[in-house]
């Protein structure tokens, strides 16, 4: 089923990886089947070997989910290093004591995994912790056959374990491992709608919020009045793409974000509104505040416009600010007003800022 998800999205890579994880896994304890029934020491090798490679794979692929990043340089080094922690006594022939270490390092990775998908805990909180148990619970069961294998104390063993600590081992998996493939697909169905969710609400070129997105976040709740929204325009931006091309067009936009990203409080709304447009949501603070701030927007933008290396060329950008009132009023009622003193900034010669008259609002 994960490796059918994975079909369904081929670039996605994290469900791959689970998909060979446990593809491996499936491979080793199949062999192992094959040992209880002929208990030769080089099948244990093998199977033991392909679940480690197995359980290394699920660990990047829990990379992979918290970080975005390639897993392979991780699922080798730790491939390696749990098979040369694991396998060496049983390679020696030592049935009973040499599958100690095997147990405990199986029980170490499953635990690695359940803390790397623990740190993506934000993604789905209920569901991430859902998964971290179910590896956890399965590796406190190695751990369990861990220790009575080695209280047993015996070197070798005529065929497989067996006891109580080994069928409450099989017991564990064959209830968890169902859990842990279901809770998988649904972790990535969640990330996959996160992401969705993010792009319909993010600006492609500048990574911006977007005008949707600003809406629905100032749309909370009602404008109070020492909130101020601030609209920026840049100045005859349809000339600067005629004249130089939408490419360079696109530049200019992007300079503007930095410049608006660099100076914006913490906790301000920044988005582009659409074309050359973007806004500014600042709370907590006056009009000159939000006067000096649009101007320092503006003429940091101008100021990096100048050089981007294009002989002659000069942009600007004009702004207008509106605050809520005491009662509280709709983000859509402050932001035009906003916009009316951006227009009364362009008509009046553009490179400046203008506030809003003071008005009540319905």
């Amino acid at each position: 089923m994960i490796f059918i998800g994975w079909l369904m999205g081929p670039k996605d890579s994290f469900l791959l990886s689970c998909a060979v994880g446990g593809a491996l896994c499936g491979l080793g304890l199949l062999l192992y089947g094959f040992y209880v029934v002929a208990p030769h020491a080089p099948i244990a090798v093998l199977a033991f070997a392909a679940i480690m490679t197995g359980l290394s794979t699920l660990v990047g692929a829990g990379y992979r989910f918290r970080t975005g990043r390639s897993p392979r340089r991780l699922i080798v080094l730790t491939a390696v290093v749990s098979n040369l922690v694991a396998l060496p006594a049983l390679l020696l022939g030592y049935t009973g004591l040499g599958l100690v270490p095997i147990n405990f390092t199986a029980a170490a990775l499953l635990f690695l995994i359940a803390g790397q998908y623990w740190g993506a805990r934000p993604y789905a909180p209920a569901a991430v912790r859902g998964l971290c148990l179910l590896y956890a619970t399965i590796g406190a069961s190695f751990v369990l056959c861990g220790i009575m294998l080695g209280l047993d104390g015996r070197p070798m063993l005529d065929g497989a374990p067996t006891g109580w600590a080994e069928d409450l081992s099989l017991l564990v998996m064959v209830a968890c491992v169902p859990g842990i493939g279901a809770v998988t697909l649904t972790l990535n169905q969640s990330r996959l709608a996160g992401e969705l969710h993010r792009a319909a609400m993010t600006d492609p070129l500048t990574g911006l919020m977007n005008r949707r997105a600003l809406f629905d976040a100032g749309s909370a709740s009602p404008v109070a009045a020492e909130t101020a929204v601030i609209v920026f325009d840049i100045d005859s931006f349809k000339t600067i793409n005629d004249t130089h091309g939408h490419a360079f067009g696109d530049r200019v936009i992007n300079l503007f974000a930095a410049s608006i990203t660099r100076h914006a409080p913490t906790g301000a709304l920044v988005a582009r509104l659409g074309g050359e447009e973007f806004a500014l949501v600042v709370a907590a603070t006056s009009a000159d505040q939000a006067l000096r701030l649009a101007e320092t927007i503006c003429q940091t933008f101008a100021q990096n416009a100048a050089g981007l290396g294009v002989a002659g060329f000069r942009s600007t950008a004009s702004a207008g600010f509106a605050f809520g009132v005491a009662h509280g009023t709709t983000f859509e009622q402050v932001l035009n007003e906003a916009d009316k003193a951006l227009y009364a900034a362009k008509r009046g010669g553009r490179n400046r800022v203008m506030s809003a008259e003071p008005r009540l609002f319905g």
